[in-house]
């Protein structure tokens, strides 16, 4: 029997039109694509400038979600995606419960995880068949990071300048997809493709960085209102939902000095490269599906874990300092990545924690190249693929109760329905804290007061209601508070050392001290580090 297939991304979705002489698909293959540190407005089919013509591909001939949500941070979006949980109840880590490879794996496919892992333990301890990537929460693209596995061995990149880990992560997904045809055609494929692009440190081929090089001297002002007007154009947002304004955190392109100017040029341009040679992965790994006879029913669905990063840590403002790598590209290209919202990756607004979410299914969307405002959440993806693949989720695995899913198939919106929303969707990270019900979405960073948005009207959190609905407010927090102590978020997310991770210090500054993954390795070198943004003079 010919094998079906499902392949699911991190930031867009491919899909063709469902006719009544199609057979109904099953058990496809599943391609879940997902990227590092991307904004809302990162990738073409979302507005951006930078070019990615695979994903856009697949938003062409798929389905755009416009608000899907993430968990605002690396870690606890990993946790929740693989877990099909809320990270609070699974635990970071995946402490309890199984993972997509575990479910996947019980459901009769053949599953291979590629790139970031930044959960605990293995993926081929974790239900995976096979693994290769770094267990860690980032690596650097030419060296390779000590965390790197193929399987369970050490993988000791290459040193003859041939390794970039992007570009390995397509080759072993190839290497992988090529096995399993060989070896077991008889099962469809489940693939988890988590790139470390385009997290910091700011690494890329010449080649890809000459692409762009000068193309950002245009400013993160400007830059931002083409996004945003691109974004409209497209009907990824509407006019009503104005373009939030640069913070006064941010200081205006103008203002800079000539040699500034070519300073953030560089980086922004080594962070489109990085985003560039993503999609170009993705398309050879779209391409080996494809030679395989799979494309039709393989579902593939690209998301992002998080927003822009705001982080800015080096000192040493020189074009050599940028060449020589480590950077981060900063608070003002982060702005730009999140167009057209507020705030970054760790915060609960949607510029932290909507992600573009792009899904393509040839034999199962109904209408190719649409768009949907539906809500959803990572934690939808687990009950989607238990749903497009026959499987049953447990009421326990090796003797060990597991919770029920939290989450909903996304099929209906695939189909061109409308899906029974969430009653709640809940989220919670430090002192960072959200809840959306309905069109309302309360929220408030750094443990300030409360905030209430109707995103039905204004997607772009301008206009605070908390002051003339209190009622709603306190309905809704009170929802947030029964949810917060039965998961446990409201207790404070400590390290290992069991100091607090964040702090809040004031309006002008940021304290971040990062926890330690599983093999001790922290998360981009976000340690022990102290942020300062200061207000623009």
């Amino acid at each position: 029997m010919k094998k079906i297939n499902l392949i699911v991304a991190s930031g867009c979705l491919l899909g063709s039109s469902l006719t009544a002489a199609e057979p109904k698909p099953t058990r496809p293959n599943i391609l879940l694509i997902l990227a590092d540190d991307l904004g809302f407005s990162d990738i073409g089919c979302f507005g951006s400038e930078i070019h990615t013509p695979n994903i856009d591909r697949l938003a062409a001939q798929g389905v755009r979600f416009t608000q899907v949500y993430n968990s605002a941070k690396c870690e606890p979006s990993r946790a929740s995606l693989l877990s099909g949980q809320y990270w609070q109840d699974c635990g970071l880590g995946v402490k309890q419960g199984i993972t997509m490879g575990q479910a996947m794996r019980r459901a009769g496919y053949a599953t291979f995880a590629i790139g970031k892992w930044h959960v605990d333990g293995n993926p081929v301890e974790r239900g995976f068949d096979h693994y290769f990537g770094h267990l860690s929460g980032a690596s650097d693209y030419f060296k390779g990071n000590p965390t790197h596995r193929l399987d369970l061995k050490p993988f000791i990149p290459p040193r003859d300048g041939t390794f970039y880990t992007t570009d390995a992560n397509a080759d072993y997904a190839v290497k992988f997809l090529n096995e399993s045809l060989r070896n077991q055609p008889e099962k469809p494929f489940f693939m988890y493709l988590a790139f470390n692009a385009p997290h910091a440190p700011l690494e890329a081929w010449p080649e890809d960085i000459a692409k762009y090089r000068g193309k950002y001297l245009a400013g993160w002002d400007k830059l931002r209102e083409q996004r945003y007007q691109q974004q409209i154009k497209m009907g990824i947002m509407k006019p009503e939902w104005k373009l939030s304004s640069r913070p006064e955190t941010i200081p205006a392109w103008d203002s800079l000095t000539a040699e500034e100017k070519e300073f953030e040029d560089l980086r922004m341009s080594i962070f489109a490269a990085m985003v560039d040679r993503m999609d170009q992965a993705i398309g050879r790994v779209l391409a080996k599906v494809k030679e395989m006879g799979e494309e039709k029913n393989t579902l593939v669905i690209f998301l992002s874990d998080n927003g822009g990063s705001p982080f800015d840590h080096s000192n040493n403002r020189s074009i050599a300092s940028v060449l020589a790598g480590g950077w981060e590209y900063g608070l003002g290209w982060a702005n730009l990545s999140n167009t057209p919202y507020l705030h970054y990756k760790r915060n609960m607004y949607n510029g932290g924690s909507c992600t573009p979410f792009v899904a393509y299914w040839p034999a199962g969307i109904r209408n190719p190249g649409s768009i949907t405002d539906q809500p959803g959440h990572i934690i939808d993806l687990m009950a989607t693929f238990m749903d497009v693949s026959g499987g049953k989720w447990p009421a326990e695995y090796e003797g060990k109760p597991l919770k029920p899913l939290p989450g909903k198939s996304l099929r209906p919106i695939f189909s061109g329905e409308q899906r029974a929303p969430h009653e709640a969707l809940y989220f919670q990270l430090f002192d960072h804290r959200a809840i959306i019900v309905g069109d309302y979405k309360l929220a408030s960073d750094w443990n300030r007061p409360w905030q209430l948005f109707n995103l039905s009207i204004d997607r772009t959190e301008l206009n605070d209601l908390s002051m003339t609905q209190p009622k709603r407010v306190l309905e809704m927090e009170t929802m947030w508070k029964n949810w917060s102590a039965e998961s446990g978020a409201d207790k404070k997310f400590r390290s290992a050392g069991g100091e607090p991770v964040y702090r809040h210090l004031n309006d002008r500054e940021e304290k971040f001290i990062g926890g330690k993954n599983n093999e001790g390795n922290d998360e981009g070198n976000d340690e022990n580090i102290v942020v300062k943004r200061k207000k623009n003079k």
